[in-house]
């Protein structure tokens, strides 16, 4: 089941930047970020509310707000960053760089979460890098 959810966020990903690359034109990146955020914001609560999530909150450790709280900024700062990329560039561009975080993400999760690095994923990140190359030049 997680690679059906994983594939529906691709694809909303991929919509997500088409939309936005339109939406931004003559808006200032920041405000368009704002803008998403606040809709993302209410969409995620409204999930909360309708699924009766909201009784975890009172469980919620130290170390976990801790770690939520810094995730969503470095979300923040992502959105704010790719938001400006969109607007000075072109998504066929923008986006394959972005998807180097995949690339970032196996080596984060192998340095701090002991994560196995394999061989296959040795030539993942070297396919994706030198794919990524190709499409920006």
């Amino acid at each position: 089941m997680w690679f059906v959810f994983a594939l529906m966020s691709a694809v909303f990903a991929a919509l997500t930047s088409v939309l936005a690359k339109i939406g931004i034109e003559q808006v200032d990146s920041n405000l368009a970020t704002a803008v998403r955020t606040a809709v993302v914001v209410i969409m995620a609560w409204l999930m909360v509310f309708l699924t009766n999530a909201q009784r975890g909150l009172p469980e919620i450790s130290r170390k976990s707000w801790v770690f939520l709280i810094l995730s969503g900024l470095a979300t923040g700062a992502s959105w704010l960053c790719y938001y400006r990329a969109l607007q000075l560039g072109e998504v066929s561009k923008v986006v394959p760089v972005d998807k180097l975080s995949v690339v970032f993400t196996l080596i984060l999760a192998f340095i701090f979460l002991h994560e196995e690095f394999t061989a296959k994923s040795l030539i993942g990140c070297i396919l994706i890098g030198a794919g990524t190359l190709l499409m920006v030049l």
